[in-house]
Protein backbone atom coordinates (compact mmCIF):
# COMPACT_ATOMS: atom_id res chain seq x y z
CA UNK A 1 0.00 0.00 0.00
CA UNK A 2 3.02 2.31 0.25
CA UNK A 3 2.71 3.05 -3.48
CA UNK A 4 -0.72 4.69 -2.98
CA UNK A 5 0.67 7.76 -1.21
CA UNK A 6 2.97 8.75 -4.12
CA UNK A 7 0.08 8.22 -6.56
CA UNK A 8 -2.24 10.42 -4.55
CA UNK A 9 0.48 13.03 -3.99
CA UNK A 10 1.27 13.22 -7.71
CA UNK A 11 -2.38 13.97 -8.41
CA UNK A 12 -2.63 16.61 -5.67
CA UNK A 13 0.33 18.48 -7.15
CA UNK A 14 -1.43 19.01 -10.49
CA UNK A 15 -2.47 22.66 -10.93
CA UNK A 16 -6.09 23.03 -9.86
CA UNK A 17 -7.01 24.89 -13.04
CA UNK A 18 -5.59 22.09 -15.19
CA UNK A 19 -7.54 19.28 -13.52
CA UNK A 20 -10.47 18.68 -15.84
CA UNK A 21 -10.98 15.26 -14.25
CA UNK A 22 -8.83 12.95 -12.14
CA UNK A 23 -9.60 9.32 -11.38
CA UNK A 24 -8.08 7.06 -8.75
CA UNK A 25 -8.51 3.40 -9.70
CA UNK A 26 -7.94 0.17 -7.80
CA UNK A 27 -8.23 -3.35 -9.22
CA UNK A 28 -7.64 -7.04 -8.72
CA UNK A 29 -8.02 -9.94 -11.09
CA UNK A 30 -6.62 -13.09 -12.62
CA UNK A 31 -3.09 -12.91 -14.04
CA UNK A 32 -0.99 -15.43 -15.95
CA UNK A 33 2.60 -15.58 -17.19
CA UNK A 34 3.63 -17.27 -20.44
CA UNK A 35 6.49 -19.74 -20.48
CA UNK A 36 9.89 -18.29 -21.30
CA UNK A 37 13.60 -18.95 -21.14
CA UNK A 38 15.86 -17.90 -18.28
CA UNK A 39 19.57 -17.27 -18.86
CA UNK A 40 21.51 -17.93 -15.66
CA UNK A 41 25.23 -17.14 -15.77
CA UNK A 42 25.87 -20.28 -13.68
CA UNK A 43 23.18 -22.79 -14.69
CA UNK A 44 22.91 -21.70 -18.32
CA UNK A 45 19.79 -21.25 -20.46
CA UNK A 46 16.65 -23.00 -19.24
CA UNK A 47 13.03 -23.21 -20.36
CA UNK A 48 10.73 -22.17 -17.51
CA UNK A 49 6.99 -22.74 -17.06
CA UNK A 50 5.57 -19.85 -15.02
CA UNK A 51 2.43 -19.56 -12.91
CA UNK A 52 0.85 -16.28 -11.78
CA UNK A 53 -1.14 -17.70 -8.79
CA UNK A 54 -3.18 -14.51 -8.65
CA UNK A 55 -5.13 -15.34 -5.48
CA UNK A 56 -2.20 -16.68 -3.42
CA UNK A 57 -0.84 -14.35 -0.74
CA UNK A 58 0.24 -11.70 -1.59
CA UNK A 59 -2.56 -11.43 -4.19
CA UNK A 60 -2.38 -9.73 -7.57
CA UNK A 61 -3.53 -6.06 -7.53
CA UNK A 62 -2.95 -2.64 -9.04
CA UNK A 63 -3.52 1.10 -8.49
CA UNK A 64 -3.73 3.87 -11.07
CA UNK A 65 -4.04 7.65 -11.05
CA UNK A 66 -5.22 9.24 -14.32
CA UNK A 67 -5.56 12.90 -15.28
CA UNK A 68 -8.13 13.30 -18.07
CA UNK A 69 -7.25 16.43 -20.03
CA UNK A 70 -10.60 16.26 -21.84
CA UNK A 71 -13.37 13.78 -22.60
CA UNK A 72 -11.07 11.68 -24.77
CA UNK A 73 -7.43 11.73 -23.60
CA UNK A 74 -5.86 10.94 -20.25
CA UNK A 75 -2.38 10.48 -18.78
CA UNK A 76 -1.23 9.05 -15.50
CA UNK A 77 0.79 6.76 -13.27
CA UNK A 78 0.25 3.11 -12.35
CA UNK A 79 1.66 0.47 -10.03
CA UNK A 80 0.89 -3.19 -10.77
CA UNK A 81 1.76 -6.00 -8.35
CA UNK A 82 1.93 -9.04 -10.66
CA UNK A 83 3.65 -12.33 -9.77
CA UNK A 84 5.58 -15.22 -11.35
CA UNK A 85 6.36 -18.65 -9.85
CA UNK A 86 8.53 -21.21 -11.69
CA UNK A 87 6.53 -24.47 -11.87
CA UNK A 88 9.46 -26.58 -13.06
CA UNK A 89 12.15 -25.08 -10.81
CA UNK A 90 13.53 -28.44 -9.64
CA UNK A 91 14.01 -29.74 -13.19
CA UNK A 92 15.78 -26.47 -14.08
CA UNK A 93 18.17 -26.79 -11.11
CA UNK A 94 16.61 -24.40 -8.56
CA UNK A 95 15.27 -24.74 -5.05
CA UNK A 96 13.59 -21.32 -5.48
CA UNK A 97 12.88 -19.30 -8.62
CA UNK A 98 10.12 -16.72 -8.30
CA UNK A 99 9.06 -13.09 -8.28
CA UNK A 100 6.30 -13.46 -5.71
CA UNK A 101 6.40 -10.41 -3.49
CA UNK A 102 5.89 -8.68 -6.73
CA UNK A 103 6.82 -8.84 -10.38
CA UNK A 104 6.15 -5.15 -9.85
CA UNK A 105 5.60 -2.65 -12.68
CA UNK A 106 5.68 1.14 -12.30
CA UNK A 107 4.51 2.85 -15.51
CA UNK A 108 3.57 6.15 -17.09
CA UNK A 109 0.44 5.70 -19.22
CA UNK A 110 -1.71 7.32 -21.89
CA UNK A 111 -5.40 6.48 -22.40
CA UNK A 112 -8.05 7.08 -25.06
CA UNK A 113 -11.73 6.70 -24.12
CA UNK A 114 -15.01 7.03 -26.02
CA UNK A 115 -17.83 8.64 -24.05
CA UNK A 116 -21.34 9.52 -25.23
CA UNK A 117 -23.94 11.69 -23.46
CA UNK A 118 -26.54 9.62 -21.66
CA UNK A 119 -24.55 6.39 -21.96
CA UNK A 120 -23.28 4.81 -18.73
CA UNK A 121 -20.52 2.75 -20.30
CA UNK A 122 -17.38 3.93 -22.10
CA UNK A 123 -14.74 1.76 -23.80
CA UNK A 124 -11.07 2.72 -23.54
CA UNK A 125 -7.59 1.64 -24.57
CA UNK A 126 -4.22 2.56 -23.13
CA UNK A 127 -0.49 1.98 -23.26
CA UNK A 128 2.34 2.54 -20.82
CA UNK A 129 6.10 2.28 -20.36
CA UNK A 130 8.14 2.09 -17.20
CA UNK A 131 10.36 0.00 -14.96
CA UNK A 132 10.18 -3.51 -13.52
CA UNK A 133 10.91 -3.59 -9.80
CA UNK A 134 10.49 -7.27 -8.84
CA UNK A 135 11.22 -9.00 -5.57
CA UNK A 136 13.82 -11.48 -6.83
CA UNK A 137 13.92 -14.85 -5.04
CA UNK A 138 16.50 -17.25 -6.50
CA UNK A 139 18.33 -20.20 -4.91
CA UNK A 140 20.14 -22.78 -7.03
CA UNK A 141 19.78 -26.39 -5.87
CA UNK A 142 22.41 -27.19 -3.24
CA UNK A 143 23.69 -23.60 -3.11
CA UNK A 144 24.37 -21.65 0.09
CA UNK A 145 23.71 -18.36 -1.72
CA UNK A 146 20.12 -17.09 -1.85
CA UNK A 147 19.04 -13.94 -3.66
CA UNK A 148 16.13 -12.31 -1.83
CA UNK A 149 15.20 -8.67 -2.35
CA UNK A 150 13.84 -5.90 -4.58
CA UNK A 151 15.78 -4.87 -7.68
CA UNK A 152 15.21 -2.61 -10.67
CA UNK A 153 15.72 -5.20 -13.40
CA UNK A 154 14.69 -3.53 -16.67
CA UNK A 155 11.92 -1.97 -18.79
CA UNK A 156 8.25 -2.86 -19.09
CA UNK A 157 5.69 -2.04 -21.80
CA UNK A 158 1.97 -2.59 -21.26
CA UNK A 159 -1.27 -2.45 -23.26
CA UNK A 160 -4.78 -2.10 -21.82
CA UNK A 161 -8.30 -2.38 -23.25
CA UNK A 162 -11.49 -2.21 -21.23
CA UNK A 163 -14.83 -0.61 -20.44
CA UNK A 164 -16.01 1.58 -17.58
CA UNK A 165 -19.54 1.63 -16.15
CA UNK A 166 -20.61 4.79 -14.36
CA UNK A 167 -22.42 4.17 -11.07
CA UNK A 168 -22.94 7.89 -10.36
CA UNK A 169 -21.08 11.19 -10.83
CA UNK A 170 -18.18 10.06 -8.64
CA UNK A 171 -17.89 6.28 -8.83
CA UNK A 172 -17.46 3.89 -11.73
CA UNK A 173 -16.71 0.20 -12.17
CA UNK A 174 -14.43 -1.17 -14.87
CA UNK A 175 -13.27 -4.39 -16.45
CA UNK A 176 -10.20 -4.71 -18.66
CA UNK A 177 -7.59 -6.90 -20.26
CA UNK A 178 -3.99 -5.92 -19.54
CA UNK A 179 -0.89 -7.38 -21.14
CA UNK A 180 2.71 -6.53 -20.26
CA UNK A 181 6.13 -7.40 -21.63
CA UNK A 182 9.04 -7.00 -19.23
CA UNK A 183 12.77 -7.57 -19.54
CA UNK A 184 14.81 -8.50 -16.47
CA UNK A 185 18.47 -8.71 -15.54
CA UNK A 186 18.77 -9.57 -11.84
CA UNK A 187 22.00 -9.56 -9.87
CA UNK A 188 22.51 -12.81 -7.92
CA UNK A 189 24.06 -12.99 -4.47
CA UNK A 190 27.39 -14.78 -4.73
CA UNK A 191 27.95 -13.39 -8.24
CA UNK A 192 26.38 -13.72 -11.65
CA UNK A 193 23.10 -12.65 -13.22
CA UNK A 194 19.73 -14.08 -14.19
CA UNK A 195 18.10 -12.76 -17.36
CA UNK A 196 14.53 -13.28 -18.54
CA UNK A 197 11.80 -11.76 -20.68
CA UNK A 198 8.29 -12.27 -19.30
CA UNK A 199 4.84 -11.70 -20.78
CA UNK A 200 1.89 -11.38 -18.41
CA UNK A 201 -1.81 -11.29 -19.25
CA UNK A 202 -4.53 -10.26 -16.81
CA UNK A 203 -8.28 -9.81 -16.62
CA UNK A 204 -8.94 -7.01 -14.14
CA UNK A 205 -12.04 -5.84 -12.29
CA UNK A 206 -11.88 -2.58 -10.40
CA UNK A 207 -13.45 0.59 -9.07
CA UNK A 208 -12.59 4.24 -9.72
CA UNK A 209 -13.31 7.47 -7.88
CA UNK A 210 -13.56 10.67 -9.96
CA UNK A 211 -12.96 14.21 -8.75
Amino acid sequence: MRILLPLALSVSLLPAAARAEVTLSFYGGLQSVTGSTVDDSTLGRQGIDWDGKSTAVPPYWGARATWWRDDAWGFGLEFNHAKAYADNKAEAGYDTLEFTDGLNFATVNAFRRWQQPGRAWAPYVGAGVGLSIPHVEVTAAGSDNSTFGYQITGPVVQLVAGTTWGVNDRWELFGEWKGAWSKHEAELDGGGTLKAELITNALNLGISYRF
